[in-house]
C-alpha cells in the first residue's frame, strides 16, 4: 500500500543546531548545546505528520554524502523515506539559537547539483508514489541543476492522478509552481511581498494579494505572518487567525508545521476556519519548542480552542 501524503524536499540538509548563553558576532562562542536533525521543508512536514498518525512517505534527492544519516533519521521516526541518491553531499544547514535573546539566525549551504538522469528518474519514482496518494506537499529551494519550473510539472502530475498539491515555495519555484493551480499555498509575507511585487502594509492589502492567487485557480490561501497570526482565505471565505500567546523559542519548522496541519485538515475534510485554526496552532506550538523540535498531535489538539479565527 501507497502513502496518504507524499512529501518532496529536493534539497533535504542535515540540520545541526547549537545554542549559545548570547550570539556574538565577531567574537568567541562558545556552544551549550548541539543538535542533528533531518531537515529540509518536506522532511519537516513529513515529521509533523507521522506525529498526527498520517501515512507519509517523504521523498525527493540526497547526497551519498550525509545522506543516510538523514534516512536512518527519518526511519527511526518510523517514516517511510523513497529518495533518489545523487552525486555530492548533502548540505549542513546550521542553526544557530541565541539563549539570551531566542533569535534563531540560520546559515544555509546550497547544496549538491542534480543531473538530467537524476531528474527522469526522480519523475518515475514521484509518479508512482502519487498513484494512491490524497495529497501531494512541496516544499523547500531547489538545488543546482533543476530547473526553475519544476514544481509546476508535479503539480501538473499529480493533477492528473487527482491528487491535491500544497506548495510552500519562494522566488520563481513560486511563480512557476502557482501556475499549474495548486490545491492550496502557504506563503509568508515576505515571499508573498516578493510574488505580487509591491509592500502588504494592511490587512486589505494582504487579502487583495490573497484573491489574486485564488482568482489564479487556486482554492485555498495561508498567509503566515509570525507572530501577528496568518490571514486565510478561499473564494468565499477570509479568516484573520490571531495565535495564543507563547514564549518563541525557534521559529525552525513552524512554517513547515502549518503545512503539515493544513494537510491533516484537508484529508479530514474540515472546514476553511478550521484549517485556519489547525494550522495556527500547530505553528505557533512549533515556535514554543527549542531547536528543530516540531508540535505533537496531542498539544495542537489541547490548544485548538486557544486560536481566535476572525472572519473578514
Amino acid at each position: 500500500m501507497l502513502s496518504k501524503v507524499v512529501t518532496v524536499t529536493l534539497n533535504p540538509a542535515l540540520d545541526k543546531t547549537v545554542t549559545v548563553p548570547r550570539l556574538e558576532v565577531g567574537g568567541l562562542n562558545r556552544v551549550e548545546q548541539i543538535r542533528f536533525d533531518p531537515g529540509g521543508k518536506g522532511v519537516n512536514v513529513a515529521k509533523v505528520l507521522k506525529k498526527f498518525s498520517i501515512d507519509v512517505i517523504a521523498t525527493g534527492f540526497i547526497g551519498s554524502s550525509q545522506g543516510g544519516v538523514i534516512q536512518k533519521s527519518l526511519k527511526d521516526l518510523g517514516i517511510t523515506t523513497g529518495f533518489v541518491e545523487v552525486q555530492g553531499a548533502t548540505r549542513t544547514n546550521l542553526k544557530i539559537v541565541d539563549n539570551n535573546t531566542k533569535v534563531t539566525t540560520e546559515i544555509n549551504e546550497p547544496g549538491f547539483a542534480v543531473l538530467a538522469e537524476d531528474l527522469a528518474k526522480f519523475r518515475d519514482k514521484l509518479s508512482y508514489f502519487l498513484q494512491d496518494a490524497s495529497c501531494l506537499v512541496l516544499g523547500g529551494s531547489l538545488p543546482r541543476g533543476v530547473p526553475e519550473d519544476i514544481y509546476q510539472d508535479y503539480i501538473t502530475m499529480a493533477g492528473e492522478k487527482n491528487v491535491k498539491t500544497i506548495l510552500d515555495a519562494d522566488g520563481m519555484a513560486l511563480t512557476e509552481g502557482i501556475k499549474a493551480r495548486p490545491f492550496a499555498v502557504k506563503p509568508n509575507i515576505h515571499e508573498l511581498e516578493r510574488l505580487v511585487g509591491r509592500s502588504l502594509a494592511t490587512e486589505k492589502d494582504i487579502v487583495a494579494a490573497g484573491q489574486e492567487l485564488i482568482h489564479q485557480g487556486i482554492m485555498v490561501v495561508v498567509i503566515s505572518m509570525g507572530s501577528k497570526g496568518a490571514i486565510v482565505l478561499d473564494k468565499e471565505e477570509a479568516y484573520y487567525v490571531k495565535p495564543f500567546p507563547i514564549t518563541p523559542q525557534s521559529t525552525v519548522g513552524a512554517g513547515d508545521s502549518m503545512v503539515a496541519a493544513m494537510t491533516y485538515a484537508f484529508l479530514k475534510n474540515k472546514p476553511l476556519a478550521e484549517v485556519a485554526r489547525w494550522a495556527t496552532a500547530a505553528g505557533t506550538v512549533t515556535a514554543s519548542k527549542a531547536g528543530t523540535e516540531v508540535c505533537s498531535l496531542t498539544e495542537v489538539e489541547r490548544l485548538l480552542n486557544e486560536v481566535q479565527v476572525i472572519r473578514i
